[in-house]
């Protein structure tokens, strides 16, 4: 066999499988539309602003609460017996207030009445008497200037008493001085906010699901002692979970907030849809956590995508993805 046409043994069918691997390669989606991320989560971290001893823990890690489920309480018995004494002043202070704004008891009226119909009495009797004694001046040596006046004065005097008693009269009828009753409301109206406020500090010593979700972790066992405000079960709700993957510098004019993404998972077959919910501003590096030979050492920019609450709960934090963005 002559020379070319070894060569032409030779070379003819490895330039036949270039151009086959070519047109395989043409017939694949090109790498462009297709990025790595990973899954992301922001979580609820659920706390007592006061401390205390825990004293019941009603979840467990893995779990799945509802909004209002009761996650977790603390000792509360200094915070009941603060609140038990709040209730007992703001007793006390109602009560101070409605005798302030009453008159004299029922029998301390009474006195005061008996004691009007008495000095009436001997007002009668004195103007009577008086007026005998003006008589009795116009006949020659029946009184003495002296007797009128004594009359005249006893008369004075008890007008002055019947005055006086209806004025204590009217006084007990009433309630307090203006200034009074104005000290006994505002001294209501503070016991009301100490009451409200050890009504809210024992409250905060139970926790609720704020909302729906996973329950990631919990940080604290029973018995154990927690500082005020101190995480002790960390949520996940579905619309906190989303994907974050990176994208290169010329590649990034093509992406807007609320543009359409499709994830897919190992594992799981079909893909998730998705949307573009932030853009970074800021350039970075590609991150060591995506290994990616083509992005390393890249100028790329960190993109947000979120997804509907049925479709988060099938993703979960760390969990690398593959994004597909554009047509």
């Amino acid at each position: 066999m002559s020379g070319m046409a070894r060569f032409c043994k030779t070379v003819f069918p490895v330039f036949g499988a270039l151009v086959l691997l070519g047109l395989f390669t043409s017939c694949s989606p090109p790498a462009s539309d297709k990025v790595q991320g990973y899954a992301e989560g922001e979580f609820v971290y659920v706390a007592s602003p006061l401390p205390g001893t825990l004293k019941t823990l009603n979840v467990k890690r893995g779990a799945r609460v509802k909004a209002g489920d009761p996650l977790f309480s603390l000792e509360n018995t200094p915070e009941k017996a603060a609140r038990d004494e709040a209730e007992r002043r703001m007793a006390q202070a109602r009560a101070n207030l409605d005798d302030a704004r009453k008159g004299k008891r029922p029998s301390e009226i009474e006195s005061i009445e008996a004691q009007m119909k008495q000095a009436r009495a001997a007002q009668t009797l004195s103007e009577r008497e008086f007026a005998r004694q003006e008589k009795l001046r116009h006949i020659q040596g029946a009184n003495s200037e002296q007797d009128l006046d004594r009359a005249r004065a006893t008369r004075d005097q008890d007008s002055q008493r019947v005055a006086q008693l209806e004025a204590d009269l009217k006084t007990a009828r009433l309630g307090s001085r203006i200034d009074q009753l104005v000290a006994a409301e505002a001294g209501q109206r503070a016991q009301e906010a100490v009451l409200a406020r050890a009504q809210w500090d024992l409250s905060q010593k139970s926790q609720s699901a704020p909302e729906a979700g996973l329950v990631f972790d919990t940080l604290y066992r029973e018995g154990e002692w927690v500082a005020a405000g101190r995480p002790i079960v960390s949520l996940l709700p579905p619309q906190n979970i989303k994907v974050r993957f990176f994208v290169p510098e010329t590649k990034l004019s093509a992406i807007h907030p609320g543009d359409s993404i499709r994830v897919s998972v190992d594992g799981i077959s079909g893909e998730f849809s998705g949307k573009v919910s932030f853009i970074s501003p800021h350039a970075e590096f590609t991150p060591p956590v995506i290994y990616s030979l083509d992005n390393r050492a890249k100028l790329v920019f960190m993109v947000e995508a979120v997804f509907e609450p049925e479709t988060a709960v099938k993703l979960h934090p760390g969990q690398p993805v593959d994004v597909r963005f554009g047509n």
